[in-house]
Formats: structure tokens, C-alpha cells, sequence
């Protein structure tokens, strides 16, 4: 099908972030919040993220304000109508079903729907909606305008023409797609949580200190350690995602949350946006 407009709905870190990355490929977007605070904060952070592209060198002044005129905010679901619809918010099954089932009674049969799930079943996502052929998973990593990995998720139920559009657009946003078929955790969550445990049960186990960890992996290559990755994804997020595959792959060991990470959350240091995780910002 032929994509001319994008809607993102959940004006988060996340949402904010992909609608600046469908906005700078030249879509008309449309970011949807039902709270206008979160709106208006969403706007701001891609004002600051263009801003610093600017300042940086990466981007030109002409294109930041090409990027922002592209993005309308939107408070209201029945405004929010467009050719693919990507949702962006909490990592509830309720609510995500909900929500596209209030959009799909307002755009057209043909709308193609994506989710940023990071943990939840497309198939089940799908299930509730009408025509749920045409939804499949488009998860970013964060920050989104950055992160060029996409991975775009195939549900049972989900045409291989969605599918295929899907993939198309991640590639129009100039990002990487990377196919998945639906299972907990899909590729990159699946496979990471272990760079995340293991890491927490060597400090756990007083092998080495936080810091010690991440200084080594980083010294062996890996961009960020896993503690200063986890203040940046935020511990209650990634905290969120090993219990959910800790109870898909029915409570296998391998997958257990660990304990240091539970601690931060139950205190509510929940990493970079808090000023204090496993690190103090």
C-alpha cells in the first residue's frame, strides 16, 4: 500500500522519539496523548533532540524546523487518523487493545497498525482488534532518533502484506529492519536479558563492583555496560520486560529478575529520568 501519513500514539520518551524519526523522513505526523501535559512534554524533548542535532553538526537549523512543522499534536483519539498508526504506550495488554480498537472506529479498513512492544504477544495484541491481519509489531529501541535496529514482528494472524509494508517503512525511516516472528522477548530482548542478569548476579555475588562490570564489557567492546544501560533504558522498563519472559518461558531460571534490580525499582530509582539507579545522575 502506499504510506503518506503516520500517527504515533503515547507521547513518551518513546512515542516523542519515533514520531521525530517518521517526522525527519518527510511523513506528516500526528502525535497522539490523551494528556495534554504529556503531550506538550513529548514536543519538548524532540525539540531538545533536534537541537542538539543542530548544535552537533548532524542535522542542518533548516531541517529541524522542517521536521517540527511535519508533527501535529493531537489530544483527542477520534482526530487521530492516518495511513499507519504505531503505538507507543504502557506495556499493558488491556490498554493497548483498547486503544486500537477506539482507532480502528475511526481510519479506514486498510490502516495498517504497528506496536513498540518490547514483551507482549502481538498474536494477543492483534486478537482484540478488527481485522487484525493488518497489525503487526515495529519495535524500536531507545532513544529511537539514534537506535537504527527495528525489529518488525510478524503475529499469527498478521498478512504478510502488512508484513512487507511494515518493513518497507522502517526502511523509508532509514533504520535497519530485522524480521522477527512473535515469541517472548522477539530477538534482541530475548538474548539481552542475559547481558543484564549475568551481570547482576556477578555483582550479587561479589565477584566485581558495578563499575568494574561495565568498564570491562565496554573495554570488550560493548558500546555501554549493562548497569549504565539500564539507568538509560530505565530499570522499571527493563525490570518489566525480564518478569514478563520470566513468566512466558514458565519461570525458567535462566530468566529469573534479579534481586539488585528489584531493590532500585521497589525504591523508585529508576535509573537516568529518576537521577538515581544503579549510578547517581
Amino acid at each position: 500500500m502506499d504510506i503518506y501519513s503516520i500517527a504515533v500514539c503515547g507521547a513518551g520518551t518513546m512515542g516523542a522519539g519515533i514520531a521525530q524519526v517518521a517526522a525527519a523522513a518527510g511523513f506528516p505526523t500526528l502525535l497522539f496523548d490523551a494528556q495534554p501535559a504529556a503531550l506538550e512534554k513529548g514536543l519538548e524533548l524532540i525539540r531538545q533532540n533536534l537541537s542538539t542535532a543542530v548544535e552537533r553538526g548532524k542535522i542542518a537549523p533548516a531541517n529541524m524546523e522542517a521536521t517540527l512543522a511535519r508533527i501535529t499534536p493531537v489530544n483527542d483519539v477520534a482526530l487521530c487518523m492516518a495511513d499507519v498508526i504505531i503505538e507507543a504506550i504502557v506495556e499493558k495488554m488491556e490498554a493497548k487493545t483498547a486503544l486500537f480498537t477506539a482507532l480502528a472506529a475511526v481510519n479506514k479498513p486498510d490502516t495498517l497498525f504497528a506496536t513498540n512492544t518490547s514483551s507482549l504477544s502481538v498474536s494477543a495484541i492483534a486478537a482484540g482488534i478488527p481485522h487484525p491481519e493488518r497489525l503487526g509489531g515495529m519495535h524500536f529501541f531507545n532513544p529511537a532518533p539514534l537506535m537504527k535496529l527495528v525489529e518488525v514482528v510478524k503475529g499469527k494472524q498478521t498478512s504478510s502484506e502488512t508484513w512487507l509494508a511494515l518493513h518497507k517503512l522502517v526502511e523509508r525511516f532509514g533504520k535497519t529492519a530485522v524480521s522477527a516472528m512473535d515469541a517472548p522477548g522477539f530477538i534482541v530482548n530475548r538474548v539481552a536479558r542475559h547481558y543484564y542478569l549475568e551481570a547482576m548476579q556477578t555483582v550479587d555475588e561479589g565477584v566485581a563492583s558495578i563499575k568494574a562490570a561495565d568498564r570491562l564489557l565496554e573495554a570488550a567492546g560493548f558500546r555501554m555496560g549493562p548497569f549504565a544501560l539500564m539507568d538509560l533504558i530505565g530499570n522499571d522498563v527493563n525490570y518489566a520486560v525480564t518478569v514478563s519472559l520470566y513468566e512466558a518461558f514458565e519461570r525458567a531460571p535462566r530468566f529469573r529478575p534479579g534481586r539488585l534490580q528489584a531493590e532500585l525499582v521497589a525504591k523508585g530509582q529508576l535509573g537516568r529520568k529518576t537521577g538515581q539507579g544503579f549510578y547517581k545522575y
